[in-house]
């Protein structure tokens, strides 16, 4: 490939225009040739990637961002940026399995539908948009909002949480979205979401079952709670009751599936079932909630935990709760998020320097 038309592809991704490969010297007959042998993969009309970087791409999940990269390419100005679902996806948050992939983007003034993308025409201060690996898309608070106005409330708020924990946003850059979004569509679903995200649950199953909990009635447990006994960290538990010292584990299989510290999932089963006995042994009393429980058999759970909330905890106790201020991101959880966080558009020695792949298997539908 020429340098010049190298040079276009590398600034996104290796995606380039047809227009880009004229200034570089190719004629139509050869870019004709080129898409005809497979040499070059046409994406959209006009904008192509050559073959072997479309693999690598493919390998490396960054079908999307490549979506988005060739949409932008074929659209008249230079306003568009990625938005809702679509920058969402492009910052590894999790989202519900079967999302539609759709290319979502926000232009401040105009509006179009073609195949495989919407641009919504909405107003974009600066503030509002980033430019992230040299993808222009909404700021990490408008895009939470947007998709809030949208999406069913614990989609949202697992997003939201998510975002938080890895420091992509803070709650005020939330609510001063919500305000400034407050006479669009969807606003009010997008403001419970921001009232109900605290940032500090490590899983979609934690925001899923906090969700469940508040949804009950029942009170709101701290989260990520550390408890010790003279002087020694025994636990960090998900949930913490303090009157009733009554302990909540949200239980994903992420955890024996794909465990962090390099252990293995018998080595978490054991260390679970020993650390559980020693607590119990100190006088807390543990509730575990798994997704199944979330999806289908919560009543039975809100019931063993509305009993044990009646009982109050042990009145001598040998150990001390303290409150995290923040969570922490697991093993798959931060090989995802370095791997986003990550993302160049330059190529070192003829390969692609970092990786958007995100780790498969979260809890609850979600990835």
């Amino acid at each position: 490939m020429h340098p010049v038309l190298r040079a276009a592809a590398d600034r996104r991704f290796g995606v380039f225009t047809a227009a880009e490969a004229r200034l570089a010297g190719y004629p139509d007959s050869e870019i004709r040739g080129a898409a005809s042998s497979g040499r070059w993969v046409r994406l959209r009309r006009g904008v192509y990637v050559t073959a072997a970087d479309h693999a690598r791409l493919e390998e490396r999940g960054l079908r999307h961002t490549v979506d988005c990269l060739a949409v932008l390419a074929t659209l008249p100005g230079r306003e568009a940026v990625v938005s809702h679902t679509s920058a969402a996806r492009l910052r590894g948050w999790p989202l519900r399995r079967g999302l539609e992939r759709t290319v979502r983007l926000t232009d401040p003034v105009q509006w179009r539908r073609g195949e495989g993308y919407v641009v919504s025409r909405a107003p974009l201060t600066a503030a509002d948009r980033t430019l992230r690996a040299g993808v222009p898309m909404t700021s990490p608070a408008r895009t939470l909002v947007d998709c809030a106005r949208e999406w069913p409330l614990d989609d949202a708020v697992v997003a939201m949480e998510a975002a938080l924990l890895r420091g992509h946003t803070t709650p005020s850059d939330l609510t001063s979205a919500v305000a400034a979004a407050r006479h669009w569509p969807g606003t009010p679903r997008a403001a419970r979401a921001v009232s109900l995200a605290d940032g500090r649950a490590e899983s979609p199953l934690e925001t899923r079952g906090r969700l469940s909990i508040i949804g009950s009635g029942l009170p709101v447990p701290q989260l990520q709670v550390e408890i010790r006994h003279r002087g020694a960290l025994l636990a960090v538990v998900d949930g913490w009751y303090e009157e009733a010292a009554v302990a909540v584990e949200f239980d994903g299989r992420l955890k024996y599936t794909d465990p962090w510290r390099d252990r293995n999932a018998g080595q978490v089963l054991w260390e679970e079932k020993r650390r559980e006995d020693e607590l119990r042994s100190l006088g807390i009393r543990f509730v575990r909630i798994a997704d199944a429980d979330v999806e289908r058999r919560w009543a039975p759970v809100a019931g063993r935990l509305r009993d044990l909330l009646a009982e109050p905890g042990p009145a001598a106790r040998p150990f001390a709760a303290i409150l995290r201020e923040r969570g922490l991101i697991r093993s798959s959880d931060r090989r995802a998020h370095a791997a986003v966080a990550g993302l160049v558009l330059q190529r070192e020695d003829g390969d692609w320097g970092a990786s958007a792949q995100l780790a498969a298997g979260r809890t609850g539908g979600y990835r």
